[in-house]
């Protein structure tokens, strides 16, 4: 090799050195993720809630109430929180817990159990209110890297760290208006994460978390999360919450209730204290069944119908919920149910609480 050639060869080899130097000085600029976890970890809470229990059968010591755990992120200073539909949809109580100690009691203002999204609102403003900023979950794209905050197993504010495997698009839409997305990771996700946020590397919320999919019951590294963009939609659309936790009866189990024609009704499971259900006079199941596959909370009532609007499958739930967003507080509230298989009119008023 001539000596111009090798000269040119080293020249090469320099430069790609140098370059490569570059790259990894531009990587090393990048916020570290452990400076964003600081940054946003005060923003992500632990929400702790109690239930009623089930009624204890005859000669049987009545339980306590029922206590879970899940996690969740304050987006505004006056304390509006992010966190899945069903951490606190029958909720009697909830509380708020700070990474400084602060406890803080809180109520729901909205949810969506179709799209398991919710927001809670502070009962007093913490002492020192961190928020989070909503990200574009439209700018993320499977193989981008991501990562959650939360309590999984009841151990607070602990990082995980993945990537988008998938973006899901199942068919059910919010109130019809679009398809409900849901972010696939690997991320690891347990029980305590649910609500939590997902975050890009910038520290932006790009998704709340939903579920998981696990043959053990934890981590399988299969998780899901509500997109950002389905959160802010909800935020904007004027939710509201029910405080009633049911199931859609169809098929073989509508026939197993005897539900008349079209054999479709929600079975109510469970009614949250002080919520418009309870004011409704919603009454909750009382007694856990199997009936094949499904495990089921029996004895409540069986909505068939809200106004004129029958409860005919999975697409007249959107239609339902719309023509409530719809209404004013005051405004009357009409509800038929099967209670004891006879047919029952329920009659309220719109409460003011009821919507955000």
């Amino acid at each position: 090799m001539s000596r111009m050639a090798m000269a040119v060869a080293w020249s090469a080899a320099l430069l790609l050195l140098l370059t490569a130097g570059a790259g990894f000085q531009a990587a090393d600029d990048a916020p570290p993720l452990r400076e964003v976890f600081s940054r946003i970890n005060p923003a992500v809470v632990e929400i702790r809630t109690e239930e009623a229990a089930l009624p204890a059968p005859e000669g049987m010591v009545q339980p306590a109430a029922m206590r879970s755990l899940g996690s969740g992120v304050m987006i505004t200073p006056e304390g509006k929180i992010l966190t899945a539909a069903h951490v606190v949809q029958t909720a009697d109580r909830i509380e708020v817990l700070f990474v400084s100690g602060e406890k803080v009691p809180a109520h729901v203002v909205s949810s969506e159990p179709l799209v398991d999204l919710a927001m809670i609102q502070l009962d007093q403003s913490p002492r020192t209110p961190f928020i989070a900023k909503l990200g574009d979950s439209d700018a993320m794209d499977v193989g981008d890297r991501v990562f959650v905050v939360g309590a999984p197993l009841g151990i607070s504010h602990t990082l995980t760290v993945g990537y988008i495997g998938g973006r899901r698009k199942p068919n059910g839409t919010v109130r019809g208006m679009m398809p409900v997305e849901f972010f696939q990771t690997d991320a690891a996700i347990n029980q305590g994460n649910s609500g939590g946020p997902m975050f890009n590397m910038q520290g932006e919320v790009v998704g709340i978390v939903s579920y998981i999919m696990s043959r053990t019951g934890g981590s399988d590294g299969l998780g899901f999360a509500v997109t950002s963009k389905i959160a802010r939609l909800l935020l904007e659309s004027g939710a509201f919450w029910s405080g009633i936790d049911g199931y859609l009866l169809d098929g073989d189990l509508g026939a197993v209730f005897n539900l008349p024609a079209p054999g479709t009704g929600l079975l109510v499971q469970r009614v949250a204290k002080g919520s418009p259900a309870e004011q409704l006079g919603l009454k909750a199941g009382m007694l856990p069944a199997r009936i094949g596959d499904e495990e089921l909370i029996v004895g409540g009532d069986i909505v068939t119908a809200v106004f004129d609007i029958p409860v005919a499958g999975p697409e007249s739930l959107p239609k339902i919920r719309s023509r409530i967003v719809g209404l004013k507080p005051g405004d009357a509230v009409v509800v038929t149910v099967l209670r004891g298989g006879k047919k029952v009119t329920l009659t309220s008023k719109m409460p003011a609480a009821a919507k955000p």
